[in-house]
């Protein structure tokens, strides 16, 4: 003999999950703002100011494409924690406008979720929280396994890596990550 649930109960489980998403996206847009004011003290105080007293991380640039409207603060550092919050700066990595390569990574479906719509040959700007502005075109972008990215840390010019989960739409997690990459065309300081 099946068991049903109850239309009511359905409902309920409904209104649960459906909050807990949009927790989740006003979570990543509140933090936003908060980052947004701490970026811009950072800049004009050239002092690291952390977006909220408890936090363990701190804004360190702001990545913008103006072609489609996007704007995120990065944070220092890629814990779950921070990523929760931001896209975080790969601590092995440059920082942007030095040789070498500059990478940031983010969630798919909160921060990063614009690079959807990124086009090889948009111009991707990045304003360090020291103030310094870098210009990047994106040149090429990639599918690859999580563990297998292809990035040269060796490389001598000066690069911009924005990578995210992938597939875009995914509703869980996988193997593969999207990878965009784009070169310094102007750096003004």
């Amino acid at each position: 003999m099946p068991r049903f649930i109850s239309p009511p109960v359905l409902a309920l489980i409904g209104v649960i999950l459906f909050g807990d998403g949009a927790y989740i996206h006003a979570k990543a847009w509140l933090a936003q703002v908060l980052l947004e004011r701490a970026f811009d003290r950072s800049v004009a105080t050239g002092e690291v100011v952390r977006p909220w007293s408890w936090a363990d991380t701190w804004p360190v640039a702001r990545i913008e494409v103006k072609r489609i409207g996007a704007s995120a603060i990065v944070l220092e550092g890629t814990s779950g924690q921070a990523l929760a919050f931001g896209p975080g700066h790969i601590l092995q990595t440059t920082d942007a406008g030095e040789r070498g390569i500059a990478a940031y990574a983010a969630h798919r479906d909160t921060h990063f979720r614009f690079l959807r719509n990124v086009a090889i040959g948009d111009v991707i700007d990045v304003t360090r929280s020291d103030g310094k502005h870098f210009r990047y075109h994106a040149d090429s972008s990639a599918v690859v396994r999580f563990d297998a990215s292809g990035i040269d840390a060796a490389v001598r010019d000066v690069e911009l890596v924005l990578a995210t989960c992938w597939p875009f739409d995914a509703i869980t997690s996988g193997p593969e990550r999207y990878i965009l990459h784009a070169t310094l065309i102007r750096a003004d300081e």
